[in-house]
């Protein structure tokens, strides 16, 4: 099944256009014509089965026939992670991560960061393209950049963890994480988080996890992270 996203779609929805871009895709490449049926999703739980009216390559026309309403998972996960200073890398992340199931992602900006800015839009893109390839209906949410102690100042609800490689106390993160919990976690750039942050967010109730005893890129970190809140609630 090749899935498709249209974000205005809705339960009462009965006709709709294509973008420009997925109706040449539809008509050139997948080579559809009228009568065939498509499955697309909203990024919010739903699947429709449309039928295409009129294949067009500018202004693919399609009738919605069927809808479905999935359940969402039982706990939700928030990655709060530093974009690396190579894009690629990060791109690399955001699209494993929303494969493995992520629900919302948090660009944040930290002493030793090295990238001030992200491409949100095309960051934005690799999620959704991620969500279609793995078949999902629930769209993860990409927050703007922000400014670590900003973001770990925020009323956040649920588990919430700081994983860092300085010395100290840390549970592993696999023996931390519940099923069924909301789980929130810290992941740092390339030189990690620096002392005053990582005292900053255990005073915010975040509590400080290892990985493993393998020191990490931040993007392996971070994919590590969301396979083993995975694990914990397969």
């Amino acid at each position: 099944m090749q899935l498709f996203y249209n974000a205005d779609l809705d339960n009462s929805s009965k006709q709709f256009n294509f973008s420009s871009e997925e109706s040449k895709h539809i008509v050139k490449v997948l080579r559809k014509r009228a009568g065939d049926l498509l499955t697309i999703t909203n990024g919010k739980g739903y699947l429709f089965e449309a039928e295409i009216l009129a294949a067009d390559p500018k202004k693919c026309r399609a009738q919605i026939v069927r809808v479905k309403k999935t359940i969402p998972r039982l706990h939700s996960l928030h990655m709060a992670v530093a974009p690396t200073k190579m894009n690629d890398r990060y791109e690399w992340f955001l699209e494993k991560a929303t494969e493995i199931g992520v629900n919302e992602f948090s660009p944040i900006r930290c002493d030793h960061s090295e990238r001030k800015v992200i491409k949100h839009e095309r960051y934005q893109k690799v999620i959704q393209s991620a969500m279609k390839q793995s078949l999902q209906t629930f769209l993860p949410k990409l927050n703007p950049l922000v400014d670590f102690k900003t973001f770990v100042e925020q009323d956040h609800q649920g588990l919430k963890f700081i994983a860092h490689c300085a010395e100290g106390d840390k549970m592993e993160l696999k023996r931390s994480v519940a099923p069924d919990k909301d789980v929130i976690i810290l992941i740092g750039p390339e030189g990690d988080f620096s002392e005053e942050e990582i005292s900053l967010a255990v005073k915010n109730g975040f509590v400080p996890v290892s990985l493993g005893p393998n020191r990490l890129r931040t993007e392996t970190a971070a994919l590590v992270a969301c396979t083993i809140v995975a694990m914990i609630n397969h």
